[in-house]
């Protein structure tokens, strides 16, 4: 089955918001809903039932801190340029050195 995720993005955008001023509070000041969006649909790429909108939003909701920076760590080693991307992990953590 092929999930629709994107037809919920829109609908969705005030948990993005809230999840990304979340992370802001947290020290992530990079983090932006596009970052958010792409690594819940990440989290989500397995699964093979159906997701109604309302599990979709709780698992926004429900993103961690490490899972974000995991997917993130991912996506630089993955980029076609290293050093296209140099200083996005450190630009994130490194705010209040």
């Amino acid at each position: 089955m092929i999930q629709q995720f994107d037809v919920w993005k829109e609908d969705v955008l005030p948990a993005l918001q809230s999840k990304v001023e979340e992370f802001h509070m947290l020290d992530y000041h990079q983090a932006t809903l596009e970052h958010i969006w792409n690594s819940v649909i990440y989290k989500l790429r397995k699964k093979k039932n159906y997701i109604h909108l309302h599990e979709f939003v709780n698992v926004i909701l429900t993103l961690r801190a490490p899972e974000y920076m995991n997917w993130l760590t991912v996506e630089n080693y993955n980029a076609t340029d290293w050093f296209a991307n140099e200083g996005v992990i450190e630009g994130i953590v490194g705010e209040n050195n």
